[in-house]
């Protein structure tokens, strides 16, 4: 462990030494013919876009038969005999249940629209509110599921809300830069109003693949009552919704974030030196060459990248637990090797030079470490935030049609209202993307070419690098406690055995 500590100071000093140096003059020339160069584009990941294109129309044929078998008459197409003896089946209808997913479906467009609307106004109030608040939901809805008597849920949501809480309270000093950031980003998007038309056209998108995923979703939820092979198959159908939304979401992301980096790489969206339709070129490029890509990353990015925040907050606040600081460093490193490989900042790479997304995540993360971003980039907190308030739209979403759904079918409260919430944390999550999709350019241009932040806004330039000097300080104070407290203990050892 000493050497891994003496390398990390190390590279920690050096880091300094380069910011200080980054901060004056431009370390890094960005080739701006090669952004959207039509001769680096190439079809990447193929492999994955097949996969994607036969799993949508596999299950848009499932779909299609479970809702179809209990549409207006039980057991339609004749299919409840091939189920008898490992599965329950009744009389129930498609149409009991499909109108409260189109509730979720309609209250999850609402608060995507309004996030869009309020964007410009109130959009860093709102994600304050979704900080503070969700756990506060978290612990009501709990509340609701002890008092309905299904414990499991009730035990589940009592944790979300724990780790909501301990996670928040290990990162509450880092919030004041993560606002800045967010607030920043926010002022990028909202002087690009083409990008919320393009979350907008997504979200419509989006709404015509949920009406077909709640059809069939309806038709399991009708021919079961609290059956456990039901709820596998609800499971497989949520997470391929869930694969489905992550890959509009990163398409979108891709397309807002190669817009973002270009204008902060010319000055400006109306400089004279960006290239012409460069909106439309994002987006051609994103749902052709690189949607491979975009398909094989959103496989992996989301569940690791909450990992790796649940790690980091856990491990801020263990103290001077050695044994337990040893099991989480060891997370901690796996958890890191993966982000090496599987992390957000790869869908601006993919985006701007259209390259594979291994490649595009290793690069980024390698451009991180080399010049000390990476410690900005730990630091901030402002994919978590986002996320706070995208899971926050999915409860308002889920609760909304349960609620409906306890009226009538009480049974069914929990089938229908959690799979309601992915929903909901689909269409939010494709209106919180932009600003995301900002905050991930903000960080490649800064890493990529300081002067370029500089330009944009000098006053934010300065604190970003004040704030990454502070937090390179840190890392190597730290690196250097762990070597004395190491050496202290080889020579007391030393001590003992002589």
């Amino acid at each position: 462990m000493s050497d891994s500590n003496i390398s990390s100071s190390s590279s920690d000093s050096a880091s300094i030494s380069t910011v200080d140096q980054n901060v004056g003059r431009n370390e890094r020339i960005i080739d701006a013919d090669q952004t959207f160069s039509p001769e680096l584009r190439h079809w990447r990941d193929v492999f994955w876009l097949a996969i994607f294109i036969i799993h949508l129309i596999v299950l848009g044929v499932l779909l299609a038969i479970f809702g179809l078998n209990r549409f207006k008459t039980a057991d339609r197409l004749n299919i409840d005999r091939y189920t008898e003896g490992f599965w329950e089946n009744n009389n129930g209808l498609t149409e009991t249940y499909w109108p409260k997913y189109a509730v979720a479906g309609g209250v999850g467009t609402g608060l995507g629209c309004l996030w869009l609307l309020l964007l410009g106004s109130r959009a860093n109030q709102m994600m304050k509110v979704s900080v503070h608040i969700l756990t506060t939901y978290l612990a009501v809805i709990s509340v609701l599921c002890f008092w309905c008597e299904q414990f499991f849920w009730g035990v589940a949501f009592a944790t979300g809300a724990a780790l909501q809480f301990l996670y928040v309270i290990a990162v509450i000093d880092r919030l004041p830069f993560t606002m800045l950031v967010l607030q920043k980003a926010v002022k990028l998007v909202w002087s690009l109003p083409e990008v919320t038309r393009v979350a907008y056209a997504f979200m419509a998108v989006m709404l015509l693949w949920m009406g077909i995923w709640s059809f069939g979703a309806a038709g399991v939820v009708a021919s079961s009552r609290g059956d456990l092979g039901r709820w596998w198959l609800l499971v497989v159908l949520s997470v391929s919704l869930f694969w489905t939304g992550a890959v509009l979401c990163n398409t979108v992301h891709v397309i807002v974030s190669g817009l973002v980096f270009l204008v902060l790489l010319h000055g400006g969206r109306n400089a004279s030196s960006m290239p012409p339709n460069s909106l439309m070129k994002s987006l051609r490029y994103a749902v052709t060459t690189s949607f491979g890509s975009i398909c094989y990353g959103s496989l992996f990015t989301a569940a690791i990248r909450t990992l790796r925040w649940e790690i980091r907050g856990f491990r801020s606040k263990i103290g001077n637990n050695e044994c337990l600081l040893c099991c989480v460093d060891f997370l901690f490193q796996l958890v890191e090797t993966l982000v090496r490989f599987f992390n957000k900042y790869a869908y601006v790479q993919i985006a701007v030079y259209g390259k594979g997304f291994n490649r595009s995540a290793r690069d980024a993360w390698e451009l991180f470490q080399s010049t000390g971003v990476e410690a900005l980039v730990a630091y901030d907190c402002s994919g978590a935030v986002l996320l706070m308030g995208t899971i926050l739209g999915g409860l308002i979403t889920g609760t909304c049609a349960g609620v409906w759904t306890w009226i009538t079918w009480r049974d069914r409260v929990i089938m229908v209202g959690s799979t309601a919430m992915l929903m909901g944390m689909v269409l939010v999550g494709l209106a919180m993307v932009v600003v995301e999709s900002a905050v991930t350019s903000i960080y490649i241009c800064y890493a990529e070419d300081p002067s370029l932040i500089r330009r944009w806004d000098p006053q934010f330039f300065n604190q970003m690098s004040e704030t990454l000097h502070q937090r390179l300080q840190h890392r190597s104070a730290r690196a250097r406690e762990v070597l004395t407290q190491n050496q202290l203990d080889s020579h007391m050892q030393d001590t003992f055995h002589l």
